[in-house]
């Protein structure tokens, strides 16, 4: 299939809007013929190395040959895949594996193929736990814990929601503000439970400030409030720990998986509970089908996939590589910050999560013309980034991400499995495109558009 075959059919049956952004950034010029390790490969045979990770989905890089040996085999062997009259061996067997290698009671799991699916799960699970009396829930400015409609009650995000009627059972409180929810608590007794991501992808690789978790700990304890905490970006080894919220010496009473659990091969979610909270809302025959596993729930070949992918995780160390990796991740993007004072703002994060914020636009303009562009600074608000993006593609063959609500932010999440010498090869990159002064970043970007 040919570029052009593909955009019109893209435009023609899938999102015609989306490719206004694809083009700006070049990315329409791009059909990605194989993936292997770090690397993505396109028509032309280029390399292009992916800093970008599918949001966190590819912990095990592209094709990881453990993965494609064991769905192989699965499907040689003509194993089952779908198990709802009968157990699943897999997901029994994957279930235990999670609980095993997750802190204290989290014992039980249910799964999905979504981060939506798996934080609905978690958010009907903590409702029905709570009781008929304690229906709200706590949310975070900035918060995203994906797009179908429960979930999105719950997502901070004004381009998400729309015009959609969502459920209002909610309270919203600034992230990492530990006070506000004391109050919150304290004020109204029909809260219930409290959700947050340990670590804000969308809104900008933040987290709260020390303390705040073992606090939040406490208070959820005070207060019979079920806290649930959402890692399915943050997890999975991401941040150098399995969970994130192991940073902080706590355990919560929901926590969710998605993305990489799948291996890059299948999709695959996963809610994890502690047995006292799952048994208190589905502990009977009664009610033990209200939010059973739909059909696609736990199938044979995602849930052998997810297992291989566990033992890969620990076999080869990619937690630990995170840790290491991430911190000489962030140790080199710190020399390019002091390199260029007027264009990097911040380099936040930990493991291989990490974001990189830029200054307005204004900020890196020359002097004669700041003040003019300032006063636009809010709607040029992402074109900084956007445009060193296009030109680490463009130019050098390297992949990165942005954030839905700090548009100033390049995210960084590539698979558990780079190496200094990926870290090096990406650094030189950036260091590329941002010697060439913002002048010049925006003339590239306005030829290649013109172009």
């Amino acid at each position: 299939m040919t570029l052009g075959t593909m955009a019109d059919l893209f435009m023609a049956h899938i999102n015609p809007g989306q490719m206004h952004f694809m083009k700006l950034l070049g990315f329409n010029k791009v059909k990605v013929e194989r993936a292997e390790g770090m690397y993505y490969y396109d028509q032309n045979g280029r390399k292009i190395l992916d800093f970008f990770g599918g949001f966190g989905s590819l912990a095990l890089g592209h094709n990881h040959p453990r993965i494609l040996e064991a769905r192989k085999r699965f499907q040689d062997e003509n194993r089952h895949e779908i198990a709802i009259a009968f157990m699943s061996q897999y997901a029994a067997a994957l279930a235990k594996n999670l609980a095993t290698v997750s802190p204290g009671d989290l014992d039980m799991v249910f799964f999905g193929s979504s981060g939506s699916e798996a934080m609905e799960a978690a958010v009907k699970l903590a409702e029905r736990a709570a009781g008929p009396d304690r229906p709200k829930i706590v949310y975070a400015v900035n918060s995203f814990h994906g797009k179908t409609k429960g979930v999105l009650s719950i997502t901070d995000g004004e381009l998400y929601r729309g015009q959609f009627k969502l459920v209002d059972e909610t309270v919203r409180v600034p992230f990492g503000d530990i006070e506000a929810i004391e109050s919150a608590f304290r004020s109204d007794r029909t809260i219930g439970a409290i959700v947050l991501e340990t670590v804000q992808g969308g809104g900008g690789i933040i987290e709260a400030p020390e303390g705040f978790w073992t606090k939040l700990r406490a208070l959820c304890d005070r207060y019979s409030v079920i806290m649930v905490c959402d890692e399915v970006q943050c997890g999975y080894g991401r941040t150098g720990k399995f969970y994130a919220f192991e940073h902080h010496g706590i355990v919560p009473d929901i926590t969710a998986l998605a993305k990489s659990l799948g291996g890059g091969k299948t999709a695959m979610a996963a809610m994890i509970a502690k047995r006292e909270i799952y048994m208190k809302a589905y502990g009977t025959p009664k009610n033990a089908m209200i939010h059973a596993q739909a059909t696609f729930g736990g199938i044979g070949e995602a849930c052998i996939t997810a297992i291989e992918a566990l033992n890969v995780l620990y076999d080869e160390g990619l937690i630990e590589n995170s840790a290491q990796t991430g911190a000489y991740l962030i140790e080199r993007l710190e020399e390019l910050k002091v390199r260029y004072p007027k264009l990097i703002k911040d380099v936040r994060g930990r493991g291989l999560m990490i974001g990189l914020e830029f200054h307005d636009f204004s900020q890196a303009m020359p002097l004669v013309v700041k003040p003019m562009i300032a006063m636009l600074d809010d709607k040029l608000k992402g074109s900084l980034p956007g445009f060193i993006g296009s030109a680490l593609l463009r130019d050098h063959g390297v992949l990165v991400a942005f954030t839905e609500y700090n548009r100033n932010v390049i995210r960084l999440e590539p698979p558990l499995i780079a190496t200094r010498a990926h870290v090096d090869e990406f650094i030189d990159a950036l260091d590329g495109v941002l010697s060439k002064g913002v002048v010049r970043i925006v003339k590239d970007f306005v030829a290649s558009q013109v172009g």
